[in-house]
């Protein structure tokens, strides 16, 4: 059944309205909408009202783990006063939904729960309801109530009338009203509480259908024969070698690709590892070792964030001038289950269930990749191995798609942990330069950052499926690169957060920044990286953060002032200001400077740190504070307990703030402490969990406690990566206030605590 169908199935309330401020996609990530989408100034392409008054709502961000399917269903059943459990939720298939762009970046609160998309097509169609009953019951609106699908008159309940009387599957062409309004957080029933997610009992009980679980008449399995080395190109396939094996189906070459295709799981397995396979040798990969400073010589396409072209004169006249340098290494997403997909590729149409972050663009680009017009594939997300970003999802899809259409039958893919780890698109590596000077009072008085990063792919977007492994072994190109010199800043924008908090933020004729030092400069170098690179949770924002906010406490140090005082001195933003506060006082914090004194120089010490950012410079505030113990005989260090301030606007569900929060702490302390990709002179050498390490089962979990703040006057923002932002620069200072030594790079491995010990003064 296509949408159009549903839709005349259910008798539904279709109200057209013109979307204010545009469409989400375009808004957000610079994309136009995918043609066939259903329309984004349309309330009938987000919500359906049936002849039974049961409620349909579409939404183009999809449930990744986060909860924010729990909370859109929340959203509309505030704004058209209904229970919870009345309100249906549909979320990312191209055959139903809206084209949103990605869900990723944080954005699926702001986009949804402001004043466009999901949040204004339930208030118009509020305001319809209510025009509509004032009409049939001839009193005014503003006489009228609504609860539980039914408006009646305030002083007389007697008089109502339903939802479903008021359709009664016509439709209301109504362009929207722009001062339909939402409802006030301090009017909320619904939103604003704790509710649990729907989806959780089944999953607890092995009933949840994850794309893993998906099976479809006559379904094949598939597997993937990825080359064994970087650069290498293949030279043949010997498909006698697997013929007598059973279960075989069939050998699948296309250009660089390989991969088989079987009856069962297990024969699919054995067949890939038994099938003969020449590649050409490996192009090389540069020195581990020397990598962070190499990628300094790179060609590089540059891109300067703020500069007040005063920087050089400053520091010239500064009493004293500090630098320091920050590294932060390739780390992958480690999903704990390998990613799968599965494919329908039936002569000119496909069906694909997929895990993918952007379904409308695994639309365009697996009809690139399987010469099909978009409009005869549809893309059905169901729920994979997480990740908060792009690990293995996109690409296998595009395994599935490709090995379906050779055998013309549905076809499973899973890869395997090698396959996986091997071959995702890893967060990207980073060298930054810090440097700042400082007043004879101790002040900041200019501060320069410059940061190099390699990058190589990324989400395929609607054109790219070279930029995933599987799109470039078939044939397409990643993204171009160009080297070429910065441009002036014409407009202030912080998505990468390389813009300290502490500077003006002067762009485009005014401040956007949430500090008052005037003398800044940010300049960024990208370089091509020699592994495929992509988002991972908090990209570029989590590396630019620990440099940031690891250099703040060493000014602070050297000026011997409380880290606490000494960013509420550079800070102007009262949310930024709110969210610091709020984690230093629940830590009930000491104020005093860094190091701790009386700490002796061996044996176990402990110290806190502290860190705090405006995500993406609006979207979404955190402060932290970190307690960490340090064994210096063995370099390990132990988080015992943090203290997370976190405001995104108005909460819609507290639990989920919570979640993300503490989800986000403990992915960054994984990623502070432990992850790191790994290679040899070839291929990389990081590719189970033996060799990429990760927090493991029974680590020790520390206390961690979150003051929410609620701002119900405020725009919604995003909320789950600020944590994670900054815990890895709280967890590096807390290291110093322990010990007296700076660490520098992360992971935060015992080998490297040891070496700094060894090297402070």
């Amino acid at each position: 059944m296509d949408r159009r169908d549903f839709l005349k199935g259910a008798g539904a309330l279709v109200v057209g309205f013109q979307m204010v401020g545009g469409n989400t996609a375009q808004a957000q990530f610079g994309i136009a909408p995918i043609a066939g989408s259903p329309p984004g100034d349309q309330v009938d392409s987000w919500i359906a009202i049936a002849a039974d008054g049961s409620i349909t709502a579409y939404s183009g961000k999809e449930e990744l783990g986060q909860g924010i399917a729990t909370a859109q269903q929340q959203l509309v059943a505030e704004e058209l006063s209904v229970p919870f459990e009345r309100v249906k939720l549909i979320y990312c298939d191209t055959g139903l939904t809206p084209d949103q762009s990605y869900t990723a970046g944080s954005q699926s609160h702001p986009a949804n729960f402001n004043h466009r998309n999901l949040a204004s097509a339930a208030a118009t169609a509020a305001e319809a309801l209510f025009k509509l009953a004032s009409q049939q019951l001839g009193v005014p609106a503003d006489q009228l109530t609504a609860a539980n699908g039914v408006i009646s008159l305030q002083s007389d309940a007697s008089k109502k009338v339903t939802y479903a009387q008021l359709v009664g599957g016509k439709k209301l062409n109504l362009t929207l009203d722009r001062n339909a309004k939402r409802k006030h957080p301090s009017q909320w029933k619904v939103l604003g509480k704790p509710i649990a997610r729907p989806e959780l009992p089944a999953m607890a009980t092995g009933q949840f259908e994850f794309v893993h679980n998906v099976r479809l008449p006559g379904m094949l399995h598939g597997r993937v024969v990825r080359p064994p080395v970087i650069g290498a190109t293949l030279v043949s396939v010997d498909e006698n070698s697997v013929k007598e094996m059973a279960g075989v189906v069939k050998v699948v070459v296309r250009k660089n690709f390989v991969g088989v295709v079987a009856e069962k799981p297990w024969q699919a397995v054995q067949a890939a590892q038994k099938l003969k396979v020449n590649w050409s040798p490996s192009t090389g990969l540069p020195k581990q070792a020397d990598f962070h400073e190499s990628i300094r010589k790179q060609p590089a396409r540059d891109l300067l964030l703020v500069n007040s072209k005063d920087t050089e004169p400053a520091l010239a006249k500064a009493a004293t001038v500090l630098k320091s340098t920050y590294y932060h290494p390739y780390q992958m997403h480690g999903s704990l289950g390998s990613s799968c997909a599965v494919a329908d590729v039936q002569g000119e149409r496909a069906t694909l269930y997929s895990p993918t972050q952007g379904v409308w663009y695994q639309k365009t680009t697996s009809a690139l990749l399987l010469g099909l017009k978009p409009e005869n594939i549809r893309v059905i997300y169901r729920h994979g191995s997480g990740c908060y970003g792009l690990n293995g999802a996109d690409t296998v899809t595009y395994d599935a798609a490709i090995l379906s259409q050779a055998v013309g039958k549905p076809v499973r893919v899973q890869l395997s942990r090698k396959d996986e780890m091997a071959w995702e698109n890893f967060g990207n590596a980073w060298t930054i330069d810090e440097r700042a000077g400082l007043s004879a009072q101790g002040n900041i008085i200019a501060w320069e950052h410059e940061a190099w990063t390699a990058g190589l792919g990324n989400r395929p977007g609607a054109n790219l499926p070279g930029n995933v492994i599987t799109g470039f072994l078939a044939g397409f190109q990643p993204a171009a690169f160009s080297p070429g010199p910065a441009q002036e800043p014409s407009s202030y924008n912080n998505g990468s957060n390389g813009i300290p908090s502490y500077v003006a933020g002067h762009a485009g004729g005014s401040d956007g920044g949430t500090g008052t030092i005037r003398s800044e400069k940010v300049l960024v170098h990208n370089v091509v990286s020699p592994f495929w690179t992509g988002p991972l949770r908090s990209p570029a924002r989590l590396p630019n953060t620990f440099a940031h906010e690891c250099f703040m406490d060493e000014l602070a140090a050297r000026v011997k002032a409380d880290p606490v005082e000494y960013r509420l001195r550079h800070l102007r933003h009262k949310r930024v200001i709110g969210v610091l506060n709020a984690a230093a006082k629940a830590a009930q914090w000491e104020t005093r400077p860094s190091p701790k004194p009386g700490n002796p120089k061996a044996g176990a010490v402990t110290g806190r740190g502290v860190a705090v950012v405006a995500y993406e410079g609006d979207n979404g505030y955190t402060g932290i504070v970190v307690e960490v113990a340090v064994d210096q005989d063995t370099g390990k260090v132990t988080v015992k307990r943090m203290w997370v301030g976190i405001d995104s606007g108005p909460i819609s569900n507290p639990d989920g703030l919570r979640n993300q929060a503490e989800g986000g702490a403990l992915q960054g302390m994984s990623r502070a402490l432990v992850e790191e990709v790994t290679w040899d002179n070839e291929k990389v050498t990081s590719f189970d969990w033996r060799t990429y390490r990760s927090l493991p089962l029974g680590f020790d979990i520390p206390t961690i406690a979150c003051v929410l703040i609620n701002q119900p006057d405020e725009e919604a923002t995003g909320a789950g990566e600020t944590a994670i932002t900054v815990i890895g620069a709280a967890i590096g200072n807390a290291i110093f206030d322990a010990t007296g030594a700076r660490i520098r790079q992360t992971p935060f491995s015992p080998e490297r605590v040891k070496e700094a010990l060894k090297a402070r003064t």
